[in-house]
């Protein structure tokens, strides 16, 4: 069975290689974003730019240029989009590109979310090696995705910083005293005012329209927008409206979720995960990111479940990301080990949803800085704390490039991403079928078309082995071919049942073929 697996590999390996390698001539692009996302046919890694390539040489996990240490860069980026696109990924999600704040700032860096602007890009991506502008050497960045045939989404932030606040507090929403509000707890951030579902804020709507034609003139091929909810549908229907105009391809994602029902603050709004839908998005995040409270099958059936038919209720398409892990999230090397990476990469690959992994997971990266929230030997900021999130991907510092050196995790990286493009049509064509086992801490479901049954079947019991029995309606093994693609031992089959024993978290993918 080992070899079977290693030779399966293999060749999955020098195909994608060999894609790889085929030097075409170079094309105008043209983007298709919009309609690959909604046939779940996106694989994005979540980068940072300010991180991506960076060059961390004492190994502290932060960058301090007068060391000689370099930080990641709009040029030094395009080093690595080789590597992404051999691993399977055909689309990026850039976190925030714009100006940062340094005042009341999160951090040596600021955070990539608290915008000093929005139609500026961030200084600290510039290269000076480099004799491009700062602008030149992000179209340069985005050209040479699209020359791999990467698509570039980018990344709206969904407050101002204290410094545009000083600036423009026109564009803020004040409370009873005259303050800006500071939402949730994100201290380095304030409100901007959003107007109400009847009479949008028209000095905010033109500081994000100015944002999107920039972004489009970039290359950028659609946006992601921070904490969708706490603007007004109103608001984001004649934005997306107003990018469509210019592109029918431009796609929306909405950071949104079935599980959210409260604004931000007091003083804000929430709109819900299907009026945003409604107003033109393309998708949302869904709340796959419950994977680590999932205690039995039934609770991943019912999320599943819930998303796939909150899709399904629009006239227009929808979709949603596999949002497993994304940059607020702790590392799954943390929380349950290799397994639940192994587990998310296969969870995205084997239901009708778009592939989503922020960079470092392919590698098993636990995001552990060893200054983090220490004192700064350097800061571009007020604060002088290397301020961190502990286990997620820093986006307050210049820190190092995110690493991990597990291969296992990496080659079932590759592995999954290309079984995702053979089994898609029958994804989206079937139905979400959840099977019928003997432990409730065993998941099993499948998809099927008339040709192909796609099994997907784990043990949420990451502490110890399951000997399961799985029920495959209308399984029979004289005339159906059981084809492994991700096992470590063949199961046995009685009467309509496939009998396995799992390792603790284990993921197991199976593809029951008729026989010709």
């Amino acid at each position: 069975m080992k070899l079977f697996s290693r030779i399966l590999y293999v060749a999955v390996l020098i195909l994608s290689l060999t894609c790889s390698c085929v030097n075409a001539q170079e094309q105008v692009w043209h983007n298709d974003l919009r309609s690959l996302f909604l046939d779940n046919k996106a694989v994005i890694m979540e980068v940072n730019i300010r991180s991506f390539n960076a060059q961390d040489i004492n190994g502290d996990g932060f960058i301090q240029e007068k060391m000689g240490e370099r930080r990641g860069t709009f040029i030094n980026a395009i080093d690595r989009l080789d590597e992404l696109k051999n691993l399977g990924v055909n689309t990026i999600h850039m976190l925030p590109i714009t100006s940062v704040g340094k005042l009341k700032a999160l951090g040596t860096a600021g955070s990539l979310y608290a915008a000093a602007s929005f139609d500026t890009l961030n200084e600290d991506l510039y290269d000076k090696n480099s004799k491009l502008t700062l602008e030149q050497q992000a179209k340069l960045f985005i050209s040479e995705a699209h020359k791999r045939g990467i698509r570039v989404i980018a990344d709206i932030p969904a407050c101002g910083s204290y410094d545009l606040y000083l600036q423009r507090p026109d564009l803020f929403v004040s409370n009873p005293s005259g303050e800006p509000v500071v939402p949730a707890d994100w201290t380095d951030v304030r409100l901007l005012s959003t107007g109400t579902e009847d009479k949008i804020d028209s000095n905010v709507y033109s500081l994000y329209k100015d944002f999107v034609k920039y972004m489009m003139s970039l290359g950028v091929d659609g946006i992601r927008a921070d904490v969708a909810h706490c603007k007004t549908a109103a608001f984001w229907k004649e934005l997306i409206s107003y990018s469509k105009d210019k592109d029918p391809e431009f796609m929306w994602l909405a950071e949104s979720s079935e599980a959210w029902h409260d604004a931000i603050s007091p003083y804000g709004v929430f709109t819900s995960y299907d009026k945003l839908l409604e107003a033109g998005f393309d998708g949302y995040y869904g709340s796959f990111f419950n994977i680590k409270d999932w205690k039995n099958a039934k609770d991943l059936y019912k999320q599943v479940s819930q998303t796939l038919d909150a899709t399904k209720k629009f006239q227009d398409k929808k979709s949603v990301i596999g949002s497993f892990t994304t940059h607020d999230e702790v590392s799954p090397i943390l929380l349950k080990g290799k397994e639940l990476s192994d587990m998310i990469i296969w969870l995205n690959a084997t239901l009708p949803i778009n592939s989503y992994f922020v960079d470092g997971f392919q590698t098993g990266d636990d995001y552990l800085y060893q200054k983090g929230n220490k004192l700064a030997d350097e800061t571009t900021t007020d604060d002088d704390l290397y301020f961190t999130h502990r286990g997620k991907i820093d986006i307050f510092n210049f820190s190092r490039k995110p690493g991990g050196n597990n291969t296992e995790i990496r080659n079932d990286f590759l592995l999954g991403n290309n079984v995702k493009k053979s089994v898609v049509p029958v994804l989206n064509e079937a139905k979400f079928t959840p099977l019928k086992t003997n432990n409730q801490k065993v998941f099993a479901y499948s998809f099927e078309n008339n040709i192909k049954k796609v099994l997907t079947i784990g043990n949420l019991d990451f502490e110890n082995p399951i000997k399961v029995s799985v029920k495959v309606p209308k399984f029979n093994p004289k005339r159906q071919n059981v084809l492994p693609i991700k096992i470590s031992d063949m199961p046995d089959t009685k009467k309509g049942k496939l009998i396995l024993s799992l390792k603790p978290g284990e993921t197991v993918v199976l593809i029951i073929h008729e026989l010709l």
